[in-house]
């Protein structure tokens, strides 16, 4: 790992957040204490920042300096809010087309979509803050720069980001192997949020319950499922057909 990616030691890791870095996540030992701390601790709350407590052998793992319990990792983007992209976009005449990803983990699957989402021409991606793959620069190489081109929101979770698409006029397409209709039945012309699920479980039950419609790939092997960065791209580029484009 470059020494770019990560900044180190509790006094500069509170600047970081002060500052606005673009920061993924921050990682803390389990036995931080003091008044720094606090004051750390304190920051990561007012920010929303994501942070994990591990154990300081993983810190010493990451950097042998002098870390005080603390190290940030960067992110290469500055990540968005859906609260003030949505309405962007409509003000641009758009009918947009972002895709939500519930729970994705694998960073080379996260990269895959993100490069076939700016080809695309989808307008966002939606990621929850924790469980969940984010811009690394390990994601930003395998999409080859696509992530820098289309939008990333990070959101609180994934159940609440997609009420807030649906009460902004969105309709929810979950991509599904539950999927009563095939997904070239699906209506993808209007604003639309395509829900991809994690690579083991799938959407989330309690998502599944807020789509509107349910969208399935046809398998014709005898694997059950696709790999969800090709998933996402049959159901972007179905889009694209829809739409003429």
């Amino acid at each position: 790992m470059e020494k770019t990616d990560y900044i180190y030691g509790l006094r500069a890791v509170i600047e970081a957040i002060e500052s606005d870095k673009n920061i993924d996540k921050i990682l803390v030992s389990k036995d931080l204490s003091g008044e720094l701390a606090k004051e750390l601790f304190a920051k990561i709350k007012e920010y929303g920042v994501v942070s994990k407590k591990v154990p300081v052998e993983k810190l010493n793992r990451i950097t042998m300096k002098n870390h005080q319990g603390a190290i940030a990792f960067l992110t290469p983007v500055t990540y968005h809010s859906l609260e003030n992209l949505v309405p962007q976009l409509y003000e641009e005449g758009k009918s947009p087309v972002i895709i939500v990803l519930d729970g994705l983990t694998d960073t080379r699957n996260f990269g895959a979509i993100g490069r076939t989402a700016d080809c695309a021409g989808v307008d966002a991606i939606v990621i929850p803050r924790n469980g969940s793959v984010s811009v690394t620069p390990d994601a930003m190489k395998t999409s080859a720069g696509g992530l820098l081109y289309v939008p990333v929101c990070r959101e609180r979770d994934t159940l609440s980001a997609v009420r807030f698409l649906k009460d902004n006029g969105y309709k929810i397409v979950g991509a599904t192997e539950k999927g009563a209709r095939n997904y070239t039945e699906v209506d993808y012309t209007v604003p639309v949020a395509i829900v991809m699920g994690c690579e083991e479980t799938g959407i989330s039950d309690a998502v599944l319950r807020q789509c509107d419609d349910l969208a399935a790939i046809p398998i014709l092997g005898k694997i059950g499922s696709l790999n969800v960065s090709v998933a996402a791209g049959v159901m972007m580029y179905e889009t694209v057909r829809q739409r003429g484009l």
